[in-house]
């Protein structure tokens, strides 16, 4: 190796084996399984968050997973609903109000007659 270390962006997960887990699904996790969030005790936490990969590349795995996962259960089904558009409105509404807040305080007690 040299000192560069090899950019893999864009590659399959290492633990992925097309031969093993078929068809590849990028709402899935390929690493060892553990015990999920909601089953974990409160005196394992710490040994639980010290299991997490805390790296920018394992955030950007799980925001990436928790994406596809969205898009499966929301916008790409047969028979799609409006649950997404709201989803995705509502948000940016509250982003939006939440960053406007201080100019709309500063007008609460103008009168404007």
């Amino acid at each position: 190796m040299g000192l560069i270390p090899k950019i893999t962006f864009g590659d399959y997960p290492a633990a992925y084996n097309p031969r093993v887990h078929g068809p590849y699904d990028p709402a899935r996790y390929y690493g060892k399984p553990d015990t999920p969030f909601g089953q974990v005790k409160l005196g394992e936490l710490g040994a639980w968050f010290s299991r997490r990969d805390k790296s920018v590349r394992g955030a950007a795995g799980l925001w990436s997973r928790a994406f596809w996962r969205w898009q499966h259960k929301y916008v790409q089904p047969k028979r799609v609903t409006g649950a997404w558009v709201l989803q995705t409105i509502v948000p940016m509404m509250m982003f939006m109000y939440s960053i406007n807040f201080g100019k709309k305080l500063v007008h609460r007690h103008h009168k404007y007659h």
